[in-house]
């Protein structure tokens, strides 16, 4: 689709939008109608409204058979993108867990899948649908569209979730998981709670003062400063394995970390800003944009306005702050990720359509 089409057809809808005798509120019988006279307003100038879905509808139907919904146990957990013929599906890992993992089509059909590589630095998970089938993978595009660009992103069934436009090109967001825990040195190994912090991972699994941390994921951790620097290592999002001496027990207790940014903010905020990807930072390269999305739409393609797939969305971090891989990054992971998959070095004619 042509750049100045798109950008024409944008501008012609926001002409068509704007009420040209402008409401006020002495025009209407009582508030509540003016009220929801402007809500209507507001709603159809949005750049995401129905009328502008339905003219990138094409572009994202283009999609249809490459997306799919990922679910671990019954729950449905991220989008996923088909990124090789025989069933290979690129997915956001910190949402997969011990549960069996399923996939949806896009005609509605639900077929196992298993977790068949990752790439923790980029919060990337390779599933295997376990089926004989061919499926249909993407085309990834290296090329990051400048500021100010619009975005689509389109869902499982070829309907578009969101229209954004992209923030800035490429930029790092550091890393910034938290346990939630105040730790002091302890007179044998391990690290002592001294404090636990309310709604952090570390409360949400029961963690109390004076509990002392002995071990992680099965290391044991010999002092307060091994304890820290093992925790450090990890990403947001991440569960780890705790081994914790409570007076004479010892227990095992499982904690998610959480984003500093999370813990410290405000209610308020956390309903200005929504539900949002429990991996949020900690990412090397990546490109924002302010596209609306649910944690469990990060996962799928992103195009630019001639269809391009351009990269895949990898966190919803604020209520217009979402993240996505650019293709370059993903291709990089992706074909030593299908190596450890396929066990045995692909031609590279069959990854994933490059160019």
């Amino acid at each position: 689709m042509n750049k100045n089409w798109w950008i024409l057809c944008l501008a012609a809808l926001s002409i068509m939008t704007i009420d040209v005798d402008v409401a006020r509120a002495q025009d209407y019988d009582d508030t509540e109608a003016w009220l929801r006279h402007q809500l209507g307003l507001r709603t159809s100038q949005r750049r995401d409204n129905a009328e502008m879905k339905r003219l990138v509808s094409p572009l994202s139907q283009s999609t249809i058979d490459s997306v799919v919904k990922v679910y671990s146990g019954d729950r449905p957990v991220a989008l996923g993108t088909i990124v090789a013929a025989e069933g290979y599906v690129l997915t956001k890992r910190s949402e997969l867990t011990g549960d069996p993992i399923r996939v949806r089509m896009s005609d509605n059909r639900l077929l196992p899948g298993r977790i068949a590589a990752v790439r923790r630095s980029s919060d990337l998970g390779l599933i295997k649908i376990e089926s004989d089938e061919t499926f249909a993978p993407v085309t990834w595009v290296d090329q990051t569209p400048t500021a100010g660009s619009f975005l689509i992103s389109p869902g499982r069934t070829g309907r578009t979730i969101g229209i954004g436009a992209i923030g800035s090109r490429r930029v790092r967001v550091e890393h910034k998981g938290r346990l939630g825990v105040q730790l002091v040195s302890a007179e044998r190994s391990g690290a002592t709670v001294r404090g636990v912090q309310p709604g952090s991972g570390a409360d949400q699994a029961g963690i109390e003062q004076g509990d002392r941390i002995v071990a992680i994921n099965g290391r044991q951790q010999p002092d307060r400063f091994a304890v820290v620097n093992t925790l450090s290592k990890m990403y947001p999002g991440e569960v780890v394995a705790l081994t914790i001496v409570r007076g004479e027990d010892r227990l095992e207790m499982d904690a998610r970390l959480r984003d500093l940014s999370v813990l410290q903010e405000t209610e308020n905020d956390a309903r200005v800003n929504g539900p949002r990807s429990a991996r949020l930072s900690g990412f090397d390269d990546v490109f924002q944009h302010d596209t609306v999305l649910n944690p469990d739409e990060c996962g799928g393609p992103i195009l630019d306005s001639d269809g391009r797939v351009i990269g895949m969305n990898i966190a919803r971090a604020g209520r217009v702050v979402s993240y996505a891989l650019p293709a370059s990054v993903i291709m990089e992971d992706l074909a030593g990720m299908l190596n450890e998959a396929r066990g045995s070095v692909p031609d590279q004619n069959t990854v994933a359509g490059q160019r």
